[in-house]
């Protein structure tokens, strides 16, 4: 995409061939796939590997030094949850993770946003893991926000569709997540921190995304996200290094009116090692109200095939649904 994040601001972008194919592509993904390998995005492939470097020394710590930034209710949902915490599906994921939210204030959006209310819970321990998540934060944000303008340019409408009213305050989620690996599931740590809950095969259950846009910066020597395609195939999302796997979410499927999926995916960690994954999470609005756009309820025959919703309650039904404590 590297074409497109040169140009993505310019009025005549299309104009240029090499942004035009960009911008087939994207729309070739989002059609057919729902998941794709983005490369030539602009960020460091060393700030990428030195996420996910500092995240494996944060969950290398001992488990009493990761509890310190517990989440629960009282934190806004943010911050460190044990593995078994999170649940998918009435089942136990089988990792944990840190939970961070765009920060926000009580009383935001006419108390729509209350229950997320809070400062995000970042570790202490390794010493710069604040600053090196907040800067990482800021340029995936403006990656987003690029690659949403190919994905307007590709379904015909103008560039800037996607901000204003619908995402020009973005809202932004990141999931710090570590997987055990496949020896875990079967030990006495296990038993004795779940009281024998059953927990799942799956180290995250199959779900859809809830936003626009993901960008999953996942280790590069551990095959364990999978992907269902088309026909129902479960496909592993293999790693290539340098690159974010990307994948769109729920609003971005409402505001193309189903031209584009929110794709079923998975991750099954077989391997015996720890696996990390960082996971950015590109939002609308938090007080959005999405419905499809005019352009694609035209190539769609008119008919409006999915309910309007307002992300920020999308997004809370499912966040305090979501943990076991």
């Amino acid at each position: 995409i590297g074409p497109l994040v040169a140009k993505c601001d310019d009025p005549n972008a299309m104009a240029d061939k090499d942004v035009a194919e960009v911008v087939r592509l994207l729309d070739r993904a989002c059609r057919d796939a729902g998941f794709f390998y983005v490369t030539g995005h602009g960020i460091p492939d060393s700030l990428i590997k030195e996420v996910r470097d500092i995240t494996h020394k944060f969950f290398d710590l001992p488990y009493e030094d990761k509890v310190k930034i517990e989440l629960s209710n009282e934190t806004g949902y943010r911050g460190y949850q044990r593995v078994g915490v999170n649940i998918t599906k009435g089942v136990p994921d089988r990792h944990e993770a840190i939970d961070c939210y765009r920060e926000l204030n009580k009383g935001m959006y006419g108390g729509l946003g209350d229950p997320l209310v809070g400062t995000n819970k970042w570790p202490t321990d390794p010493t710069n893991f604040k600053k090196l998540m907040e800067e990482y934060l800021v340029l995936c944000t403006e990656l987003s926000r690029k690659i949403m303008r190919g994905i307007a340019l590709a379904l015909g409408v103008p560039v800037d569709a996607f901000e204003g009213k619908i995402a020009g305050d973005p809202f932004w989620v990141l999931r710090i997540i570590g997987y055990p690996g496949a020896t875990f599931a079967g030990s006495h740590l296990v038993s004795f921190l779940f009281c024998y809950r059953r927990l799942s095969e799956l180290s995250s259950g199959a779900h859809t995304d809830y936003g626009l846009l993901t960008l999953v910066n996942q280790d590069d020597d551990k095959t364990a996200l999978q992907v269902r395609n088309l026909s129902g195939e479960w496909i592993s999302a293999v790693p290539i290094p340098g690159t974010f796997v990307c994948n769109i979410g729920d609003m971005l499927k409402i505001l193309t009116n189903g031209i584009y999926e929110s794709t079923l995916h998975r991750v099954i960690n077989n391997s015996p090692n720890f696996r990390v994954c960082v996971a950015y999470f590109y939002e609308t609005n938090f007080d959005a109200v999405i419905s499809p756009l005019d352009m694609c309820l035209k190539k769609t025959g008119g008919n409006k095939k999915l309910e309007t919703a307002v992300y920020g309650e999308h997004l809370v039904s499912k966040v305090t649904t979501n943990f076991s404590y």
